[in-house]
């Protein structure tokens, strides 16, 4: 199956380059962009509700405070997992969807820059992170967040063949690395990132009073993709 799918995303990238050359291939920060034939990049949802997305990836620390704010308070969130990361706690994310307003999305495998890979390497990570985690969690995840924000045209041929509707990246990143970044005025629209780090649910908080400070609400993202149109 997998060799039907390279060759579904190398016809999809040569015909786009044939009948629309000037095509964007990557999302600029802030923008959002829909090329012809191919899935969009979404750093940010042009909405006029007052709200915003979160968005956490990876899945290796399993915070149990950070689940408690998102199951409280019910925030709809957007799970960017990796299948390894999910596997040896899965019960920890099941809570989340079963009991709070969580999704389960795609983050690829291995977390590679899939712009440095073969058309049989994305096809691995990112068919291959779908069909684990539809095996885990009963639903193949249609948004992917491509690993350090990485596309280009290629990348986006290699997702929709593989079912998926739209690449998701950021508006602004809230994670703690080696320090706190500094806290953005937030807009409607804007697609917040987390990490699952040991500093998440002080991210979350974080993110969460910026929104309250801007008259913002979370909110799922799917629909609201669906509802401007970008998937």
């Amino acid at each position: 199956m997998w060799r039907s799918r390279v060759l579904l995303a190398a016809f999809v990238s040569l015909s786009l380059g044939l009948g629309a050359a000037g095509a964007a291939g990557a999302a600029q920060a802030g923008a959002t962009q829909v090329g012809v034939g191919l899935p969009p990049v979404v750093s940010h949802v042009p909405t006029r509700e007052k709200v915003f997305f979160i968005t956490v990836d990876d899945g290796w620390n399993h915070d149990p405070q950070a689940a408690r704010i998102l199951l409280e308070q019910r925030v709809p969130v957007s799970l960017f997992l990796l299948p390894g990361a999910a596997s040896y706690d899965t019960g920890y994310f099941t809570r989340l969807i079963g009991e709070g307003r969580a999704t389960v999305e795609n983050h690829t495998v291995n977390h590679p820059d899939l712009t440095t890979l073969d058309a049989a390497g994305k096809d691995a990570e990112v068919c291959g992170a779908g069909e684990q985690l539809d095996a885990v969690f009963g639903r193949t995840p249609k948004l992917l967040r491509p690993p350090y924000g990485a596309v280009n045209d290629e990348v986006r041929a290699a997702a929709k063949a593989c079912g998926v509707k739209a690449l998701v990246t950021w508006t602004y990143d809230f994670t703690t690395w080696s320090q706190t970044p500094p806290t953005p005025r937030l807009q409607a629209g804007d697609i917040v990132l987390l990490h699952f780090t040991p500093t998440l649910a002080a991210d979350l908080q974080r993110a969460l009073d910026a929104a309250r400070a801007a008259g913002l609400k979370p909110a799922a993202l799917m629909p609201h993709l669906k509802a401007a149109g970008l998937v």
